[in-house]
């Protein structure tokens, strides 16, 4: 699956520029130890079931430069330092003149992506046009670091220019283990790149910035719009979501907003938080923010049951229960009944107590039970021991980094039209958010979303690039089919130059999977994957078969180019 984005600023100028002789080239491999995925709070991860194909597809190595732009003062002092990128491929069903699928595997470890090798799209296309696929790992992920440690001077390297530059570097240089006596290199093969969210804005932007290296690219739950305030992530979960579920969900925030933001009285903010079990949080940003932390988990659910994060369901299941789900939690009823009153829903007593309570036990069930220290130490955003540390292993810092300094993307809650109903507490806001690009990274500024607006932002387009997205993901607001969660966000029409697919009833990037042939099922009413998910599919590979035909237009238009200069030589 592919990684939730995040937040945080601009880069800053991190030396002067010495305009001594250059040092010599040197080859690095920062391996990291063990890393610590960082969350903010505890989730339950019991869902996730890691396949280990590394046993089938070896991994691969290329030396790629640290610094590939030298005339950009973002990135001084420059280095002519290399380091090691990771690969995976799968040559299996390759063919000569076939095409080259490079899967990029974005904010998180190449490892994690092989299973795409044996199923879902790359997969498919490998399989429909005798090609080889590729997963290729981000820089500053997995095991593929440029640099001795994650310190802000270290992590100048990390950006979204830099790692597109690795991928058209990698198409411009890869030599496949067993191809070796063939050409396999961009632009003498088709290469088409494919990924993810992040990873999905990476290749869309490859496409257009290097369009001589990439033949088309497949952009899944693409987010092509940075912004500072990404209050519409909540929209598609506030329209698609169990509507009960989303109806008691709203007006309880709401209820807690009227007593943070309106009534702004510590003895009755104090029961608030008793209320839902959270009496140990000192900061109240902190508290309306963990409350709500199972709605991030939206985009986490597959079509596929076993690979789908259940915790939504489990969230909803409870706030919609006809019942107390947990009998302790009637202790808290009339302080319950006394916050909904004064929370301004007095006539709605009687229909809001039972799922409050619920929320309550959900909570203590599912995030308090896992929390063994004090709550302000599991919970809190606010300064943390934990955000000084920048050796190899916290790899928690990488997409942090990223969002501090180019994306942003902020879940908020202060940013929602008036007219609507919070999703998250108004209290979330840029600064709450932000936090760790101050503690962690020592920067104020915003982060510098035109380095990746200005490529195009909700309008990017570029022929023989497909933008797929599922109608229900939560990040489809900051994409190209964002409309009509953002007014001036334009639906566009799907061609085969230009496809523009939305799939009906999917949440995130759910294109990309696939299942094994034992798994499959054909018949009804249970289909797997499901008839939306392989028609969406099935269009991808006839759509890039008809790439193909263009390319071997190309083909022949640049042999024909070849000959008749030579024949011109010749005379």
């Amino acid at each position: 699956m592919v990684k939730k984005l995040g937040v945080v600023c601009a880069l800053l100028a991190l030396a002067s520029v010495s305009f001594a002789a250059p040092p010599p080239k040197r080859l690095v491999r920062h391996r990291k130890v063990k890393g610590s995925s960082w969350r903010p709070f505890p989730i339950d991860e019991s869902y996730e079931r890691v396949a280990e194909p590394s046993s089938v597809y070896p991994e691969y190595s290329m030396v790629v430069p640290v610094d590939h732009f030298h005339n950009d003062t973002r990135y001084e002092p420059h280095t002519n330092d290399e380091f090691f990128i990771r690969y995976w491929f799968d040559a299996s069903y390759y063919q000569d003149g076939g095409p080259v699928f490079v899967l990029q595997s974005g904010s998180t470890s190449g490892q994690d992506q092989l299973n795409y090798l044996q199923k879902g799209i790359l997969h498919d296309l490998a399989v429909a046009t005798n090609g080889i696929a590729v997963v290729l790992e981000h820089r500053y992920y997995g095991e593929s670091f440029p640099v001795p440690d994650l310190s802000k001077e270290s992590l100048r390297f990390l950006t979204t220019d830099q790692a597109m530059a690795d991928q058209a570097y990698f198409a411009k240089n890869v030599v496949f283990a067993g191809l070796e006596g063939k050409n396999l290199k961009a632009p003498n093969t088709a290469y088409i790149a494919l990924g993810g969210g992040y990873a999905g804005s990476l290749v869309a932007l490859s496409r257009k910035l290097y369009p001589d290296v990439f033949w088309g690219a497949i952009a899944t739950s693409a987010v092509t719009y940075a912004t500072q305030d990404n209050w519409a992530y909540w929209e598609p979960i506030r329209t698609y979501a169990d509507q009960k579920c989303m109806a008691h969900h709203q007006k309880i925030t709401k209820i807690v907003d009227n007593i943070l933001l309106g009534k702004k009285d510590p003895a009755t903010t104090a029961k608030l938080k008793r209320a839902f079990g959270l009496q140990g949080l000192t900061h109240d940003d902190d508290f309306a923010y963990i409350i709500s932390v199972a709605l991030l988990t939206w985009e986490n659910q597959s079509w596929d049951e076993m690979e789908s994060d259940p915790t939504f369901k489990q969230y909803c299941s409870h706030l919609t229960s006809p019942h107390v789900v947990y009998q302790e939690t009637h202790a808290l009823s009339n302080i319950v009944q006394d916050l909904i009153k004064v929370g301004g829903y007095e006539a709605e007593v009687a229909s809001l107590t039972t799922p409050w309570l619920n929320w309550t036990g959900y909570i203590a069930k599912y995030v308090l039970s896992r929390c063994t220290k004090s709550q302000d130490a599991c919970f809190s955003l606010h300064e943390r021991p934990f955000y000084k540390y920048d050796d190899i292993r916290q790899d928690w810092r990488t997409w942090p980094y990223q969002l501090c300094t180019q994306w942003g993307l902020w879940q908020t809650g202060s940013g929602t039209p008036e007219h609507l109903l919070p999703m998250v507490s108004r209290t979330i806001d840029f600064k709450y958010l932000s936090q760790i690009c101050r503690y962690a990274f020592n920067i104020d500024a915003p982060p510098d979303v035109n380095a990746i607006n200005k490529h195009g932002g909700f309008n990017l387009s570029h022929h023989r690039l497909a933008f797929i997205e599922g109608e229900q993901s939560p990040w489809r607001p900051s994409g190209p089919h964002a409309s009509p969660f953002i007014p001036t966000a334009v639906n566009r029409t799907n061609t085969a130059g230009e496809p523009f697919m939305l799939i009906n009833g999917a949440i995130h990037a759910w294109d990309l999977d696939g299942v094994l042939p034992h798994r499959r099922v054909d018949y009804p009413p249970n289909f797997l994957p499901p008839i939306p998910v392989r028609e969406t599919q099935y269009q991808e590979v006839m759509i890039v078969q008809q790439w193909l035909q263009e390319w071997q237009l190309e083909l022949l238009i640049r042999n024909q180019k070849r000959e008749e200069h030579e024949a011109d030589v010749r005379t």
